[in-house]
Formats: structure tokens, sequence, C-alpha cells
């Protein structure tokens, strides 16, 4: 949330940072905005979706959203694409390097990513994947360690493993029918020139739900 925060500091004009509302909760559960407000769009992105690993816990996020919007409304799902769920060799592993920077700009270190591993348990049943996500500093010196309250390395590094589900097209269909949406359309990235099935530019599962009810 604090993350958040920053964000919209710094690319939101002054007047819109008035206006931005920050809520941390769970998605499974119905919100209250105040005066009841309700929204013309709603997005879950960034793969956010697939730590709801139950089929009643996406019900519950759907219809929780579904709540909060305007009739014909879209919900915005952005998924790993289906093409990961059945050609588990490419797509195992990645990682990338976020720099650090101090309130002047200047750049300090980095924290290095890597998210999955080879090993990593897929149980075809549950469709859900043991993802392990590591975490490093790197390249900070001392006083910029002691500031950020780390003693002698202590938690220079974390590795956690996450429970993930891998979706595919026809299940988001169904269960956006349980929850009071239809599908709409589907692409293969954050943008409507990608189609889902294009085998070279399609690398996520973007799902525009509209809803019915």
């Amino acid at each position: 949330v604090e993350y958040a925060q920053d964000v919209a500091r710094h690319e939101l004009p002054v007047d819109q940072q008035e206006k931005l509302e920050i809520q941390c909760g769970d998605i499974r559960q119905p919100y209250k905005f105040n005066d009841n407000k309700v929204f013309d769009s709603a997005w879950i992105l960034l793969g956010s979706m697939a730590h709801l690993t139950t089929n009643n816990d996406v019900i519950d996020c759907f219809r929780s959203a579904c709540q909060s919007l305007v009739p014909g409304g879209t919900l915005i799902v952005e998924l790993s694409h289906p093409r990961e769920t059945f050609s588990m060799v490419e797509c195992t592993r990645n990682g990338w390097e976020v720099p650090l920077e101090d309130d002047s700009g200047e750049e300090y270190g980095e924290l290095q990513i890597i998210w999955g591993d080879d090993d990593d348990y897929f149980d075809p049943i549950t469709q859900v994947r043991n993802f392990t996500v590591s975490m490093k500093l790197d390249g900070i010196d001392e006083e910029s360690l002691a500031e950020m309250a780390l003693d002698n390395g202590d938690l220079q590094s974390v590795k956690q493993v996450v429970p993930m589900r891998l979706f595919t097209s026809q299940e988001i269909d169904a269960l956006a029918r349980c929850s009071g949406f239809e599908v709409a359309a589907m692409y293969g990235a954050l943008c409507e020139e990608v189609e889902v099935n294009d085998d070279n530019e399609a690398f996520r599962l973007v799902c525009v739900l509209r809803k019915t009810e």
C-alpha cells in the first residue's frame, strides 16, 4: 500500500492524487466504497487472481467485483497465458532486476527477482503450481544497509514458495457465467491488437468480462 501511494505521488497530478482512494482487503469479500460508489471498470492485473486456487474463491472475487460495477461495466483480468499450463518446460523460470534509487534519484543497488524454478511442482489435477520466488539485494553498501535496518546482511535475500493456479480460457468463461458476467473479449496482452491465439505475440491471457446482471 505504501508503495502504491508513493507511485501515485510521483505519477499523478496533485488534483488527481486527492481523488485517489487506496484500500487494502480481501478481493473475495464485498467492499462498500464511500457513498456506495459504483464503477465503470475494475482490473485484476499481474496475475493476481492466480492466488485464488479454488473455484469458490474465484466466484467470490467475481461476485464482489460485480456488485461494485455499473450495469454493463467491465472486469479486466490479466493472467498467465494457457500455453504455460500445457508447456511447462517453456515457462519455468524468469528473472529481472529492479534498480533502487534514493530520494534524489541516485541508484544505490538493485533488487534481483527470480520467479519460478525448474523443480517447482505442478499438480495437473488442481492446476496449481508451487512457484519459488526469490529476492536478493545486491550492490548495496553497509551505510545503505544500516539505513534500511538490515544488520550484517540479515534479510538481504528471501525465498518463498507460493501456490498459484493456472487457468484456461474456458474455465474463465464458466466462472464468469456463474458470477454475473459474460466474456466480451480475450487478448494475448494488454493490447487489443494482440490476439489471444497469436503464437508469436500472445504471452498473457487478458479477459474482458462484462456485467450482465
